[in-house]
């Protein structure tokens, strides 16, 4: 881990390390307090306060404080002894009077140039430093003398802390206090962090939280493996790493009394949160003596309450990851032992005692235990699946062989191949699953289709859509139709795989009817709620990516009510039909629906479990997000799809959340990015498979989109004619034909096609009428028609259309849709209803430009605001735009009147702090405008802002589009 003066997010316990060596230059003495929890990296700021005071002249001098019990004034002794001044006479140690040890002290600290007198872990000190300490602090403090005390508040004593609580009240001590690391400081410490710089926003926030924002304890975790989401369910593969990591922890460890590790490691053991009475059972102790154990734990701040009258925890997991790795194996199997023992009285679930069992099991224990990993497994296997693999594989192989009948043990194979499959190791659970199929003498009927469906379900996810085909097939043809009620599991477990491989293959169509008999025949089957809920939803999916919303609305609102109900285990697929539905509502536009359902099955995809998954609901939720006007978040969203998808191997995933940042990045960066954002979108195109998949129809069309924004027209027509099967885009999906049928309206305008774009423009209306009228589409349609109507010398009408549309999306809160749609027709508005009336209206949709971020729509709309004004016709968005030549109509269109002033000033070099000087605000508050300043107008930098203000652009200040 670097030292912190080099880490991000200290920036402020610089500054005040710098003002006390300022005051220390001065002349001036003073006390600081460096105050904060063990790992938030105190000794590192010490480190960095010597260098800087050594590097002005002043003398440095440091101690660390060892034990309570050490000698009278140890640490100042320390510090104070160390033979550089021979012509000074030795402190009067023994002496007992600290009056004398006070003279002495400024004595010896009288250096022209100050003295810095570091004392780290004074939590530590002996009762005589901390007394000489306490009276220091009531006292004006020694002319050019630093007095540093870097301790833990926890295990300060109580009469020091009230002192320098007091000294600091009394303006005579400064205190700082290291805050937790934030997930961008975070962000920065990670190993690929020089080459990724912004690609990890999501690990970096689940690191940060992991951690606490702890460094030393994001230090262990990045030793024990770099992967948050395998924390804290790892195996002790990891143990090595994180022991040699340990070292300043394990020392602590170390200094405990033999009675006081022993309850420890019980704790530990136990796992977290733990209770006294269970502690003394398991460390084998009384109870009064476990108390005091835990008392000492306490005041050592290892383990800490969690509330007056309620259990104990480690003062963070890992702690007890490293007391647990440590244990002898002897002792820790007959601790698991007790613990079992104790949580079987107790009817604790099996998931409590699972991983107590699997301690047992490896360790050699005894085959009772192999029912409760089982059942463990089967209670968190929708949550953890990882773990749920774990416990499985080491009941099959702790098990005999005639422990379980065939059966029983291919059914416990198979559950292990469902784990490994939600938790992304997809090569092994394909590996175990066509091991399982290779059984010699064959699998009965039932086993053979549930295996069969297992397999699909990996080969679909690996992107072999035609193996997974072809091995459902062998099943599927000689399923009797209509389906049998009651439906077996396996059957339904197999319709459910084989609906969802057509559903990412955009060929819906074809399991349309077999979706909603298998929903019809699952709702009949007693007992299965779960499964029929889950058929149910693919069969409404089916009938809404066909467009068919009269009949998919009604079963998708009644699917709604049914998952709501339901918990997180519909049928142990609970973000696989939480996507579909997710995806289903947000078809038929029922956008609140959608992102409920998508950001719970998001939840239920979180901690490392059921990524393939997760990434559907990432993009569902940029697409929804970018609609809303949350373009960062979009960004967000759609960048961590990205980085799951190349995590799991899946191009298509890859290539769709390319297209999809490129999407939200069309309208959040400026027009001079254009070349860049429409470069990554045809990247994200190529990374696809072609043909009619849903990843690349849903490609094409936003490839499509971010060409004619992007000033190319003619390119965005040939993508849509050439990728999606020509002009009626049979091979995209039939639920966005009227939005990509406006597009190549508009394309084919702006080249001068009337033929083809009147043709789209009816296309549009045709395919907005067929699903019936949905808000979104409509307006889309309109927008269409709204250009063939201004084309065809109808200005009134084309300005009808347009308002019409644009108010249908402001009622919808699409912000960007609407502000573009606004744009695009202000031309049209001012022929219609007068310049007034068309500016009126422009405002507006600048406002909502400006709200959302989308830099490119405000430079638009300020350019034809301009045009407007002047008597001009306005243009077309379409066309290319220049940068503004003034930065002063730059500033106007995109900032606020505040933002102005700070960015103004930032561009002339200021600090923070002398902007808040100059503008009476805080320097937190002129960050943050500077944050919202970087962002509307696309730069990264100060000097990016300089280079933009006051120069040509220079793109070495641009943010980098990856």
């Amino acid at each position: 881990m670097a030292g912190l003066s080099a880490l991000p997010g200290r920036d402020e316990e610089r500054a005040a390390l710098a003002r006390a060596l300022d005051g220390l230059s001065a002349g001036n003495g003073a006390v600081l307090d460096l105050a904060a929890d063990p790992g938030l990296g105190k000794t590192s700021l010490l480190h960095l306060l010597a260098r800087l005071a050594a590097e002005r002249g002043a003398t440095v001098l440091r101690a660390r404080a060892e034990s309570p019990t050490a000698k009278p004034y140890q640490v100042f002794r320390d510090a104070l002894d160390d033979g550089r001044h021979p012509g000074t006479a030795a402190p009067p140690w023994d002496s007992g009077a600290d009056r004398d040890l006070l003279r002495a002290l400024r004595d010896r600290c009288a250096d022209p140039a100050g003295t810095v007198l570091l004392l780290d872990d004074f939590h530590h000190c002996d009762q005589a430093s901390a007394r000489l300490t306490e009276r220091l602090l009531g006292e004006p403090p020694p002319d050019r003398l630093l007095l540093v005390l870097a301790h833990r508040p926890r295990q300060t004593p109580p009469a020091l802390l009230a002192a320098l609580d007091g000294a600091k009240q009394a303006g005579t001590v400064l205190r700082v206090e290291p805050a937790p690391l934030t997930a961008a400081a975070v962000a920065a410490l990670l190993p690929d962090a020089a080459l990724f710089p912004d690609a990890d926003e999501q690990r970096a926030e689940r690191l940060r939280a992991a951690s606490d924002g702890n460094p030393r304890i994001l230090h262990l975790l990045l030793a024990a493996g770099p992967d948050p989401d395998r924390w804290p369910e790892r195996t002790d593969a990891a143990a090595g790493p994180l022991l040699r990591a340990a070292a300043p922890l394990l020392a602590e460890l170390d200094a405990l009394p033999a009675p006081v590790a022993d309850v420890l490691a019980a704790a530990a053991v136990l796992g977290e949160p733990f209770r006294l009475g269970d502690v003394a059972r398991v460390a084998g102790e009384r109870t009064d003596r476990t108390a005091d154990a835990l008392a000492e734990l306490a005041r050592a701040d290892l383990v800490r309450s969690l509330g007056p009258g309620r259990d104990l925890a480690f003062r963070h997991p890992v702690l007890g990851r490293l007391v647990h790795h440590r244990l002898n194996p002897g002792l820790r199997l007959d601790a698991h032992r007790r613990a079992l023992a104790l949580l079987e009285e107790r009817g604790a679930p099996a998931t409590a005692r699972a991983r107590h069992a699997e301690q047992l099991l490896l360790g050699g224990g005894p085959a009772e235990a192999l029912p409760v990993l089982v059942e463990g497994a089967a209670e968190v296997v929708v949550r953890s699946p990882a773990t749920a693999a774990r416990w499985l594989r080491a009941a099959l192989e702790s098990a005999p062989a005639d422990t379980h009948d065939a059966r029983t043990r291919i059914g416990l194979a198979l559950d292990r191949c469902r784990a490994l499959t939600a938790a992304g190791r997809l090569e092994q659970a394909r590996a175990l699953g066509h091991e399982i199929l290779r059984t010699p003498g064959g699998l009965p009927e039932p086993l053979h289709v549930r295996a069969l469906a297992v397999c699909v379900g990996v080969e679909r996810l690996l992107g072999r859509y035609a193996e997974a085909d072809a091995m459902a097939r062998t099943v599927v043809d000689r399923l009797p139709r209509p389906l049998p009620a009651p439906l077996p599991a396996a059957t339904a477990d197999l319709v459910l795989d084989y609906g969802l491989l057509h559903a990412v293959r955009g060929t819906a169509a074809e399991v349309r009817a077999l979706a909603h008999e298998g929903a019809t025949a699952a709702a009949a089957t007693p007992g299965d709620e779960d499964g029929g809920t889950a058929l149910r939803v693919l069969a409404a999916f089916c009938d809404s990516y066909a467009g068919d919303f009269a009949l998919a609305e009604p079963e998708i609102e009644r699917c709604g009510r049914l998952v709501d109900a339901r918990p997180d285990t519909v049928a142990g697929r609970a973000p696989d039909v939480l996507a579909l539905l997710g995806c289903a509502e947000l078809y038929v536009e029922r956008f609140t629906d959608a992102h409920r359902h998508l950001t719970r099955g998001l939840a239920t995809a979180s901690g490392g479990a059921h990524k393939h998954s997760a990434v559907n609901h990432l993009l569902g939720l940029s697409i929804l997000d970018q609609w809303a006007g949350r373009l960062d978040q979009a960004q967000r969203h759609a960048r961590e799809a990205e980085r799951l998808g190349t995590e799991i191997g899946a191009p298509d995933v890859v290539g769709l959340a390319m297209a999809m940042r490129a999407s939200a990045l069309l309208w959040a960066a400026p027009r001079r990015r254009t070349a860049e954002v429409v470069a990554l979108a045809e990247q994200g195109l190529r990374h696809t498979v072609p043909g009619t998949g849903w990843w690349a129809g849903s490609a094409v069309g936003l490839l499509a989109q971010a060409r004619l924004v992007g000033g190319d027209p003619a390119a965005c027509l040939r993508t849509l004619l050439e990728e999606s099967g020509g002009e009626d885009l049979h091979m995209l999906q039939p639920a966005a034909h009227p939005s990509l049928f406006a597009l190549m309206t508009t394309a084919a305008l702006l080249c001068g096609d009337l033929d083809t774009a009147r043709r789209s423009a009816r296309a549009a209306d045709t395919a907005a009428e067929r699903l019936g009228r949905l808000p979104f589409q409509q307006s889309q349609a309109d927008r269409a028609a709204a250009a063939m109507a201004f084309v065809e010398g109808d200005p009134p009408r084309a300005a009808e259309l347009a308002l019409r549309a644009a108010r249908v999306l402001r009622g919808l809160r699409m912000p960007v849709q609407y502000a573009w749609t606004v744009i695009a027709a202000a031309p049209v508005l001012a022929q219609a209803h007068g310049t007034a009336a068309a500016l009126g209206e422009l405002d507006e949709a600048l406002d909502a430009a400006r709200g959302c971020g989308a830099l490119r729509l405000c430079e638009d709309g300020a350019r034809v605001r301009a045009a407007l004004t002047a008597g001009g016709p306005g243009g077309s968005p379409a066309d290319p735009v220049p940068d503004p030549s003034e930065p002063a109509a730059l500033l106007g269109a995109l900032l606020s009147a505040r933002e102005r002033e700070v960015a103004e000033l930032a561009a002339d070099g200021l600090s923070s702090r002398r902007i808040a000087e100059r503008l009476v605000l805080s320097p937190r508050t002129v960050d943050t405008h500077l944050g919202s300043i970087y962002r509307k107008l696309g730069v990264s930098s100060r000097s990016a802002l300089a280079r933009l203000l006051h120069g040509p652009g220079d793109p070495a200040g641009r943010d980098p589009i990856r």
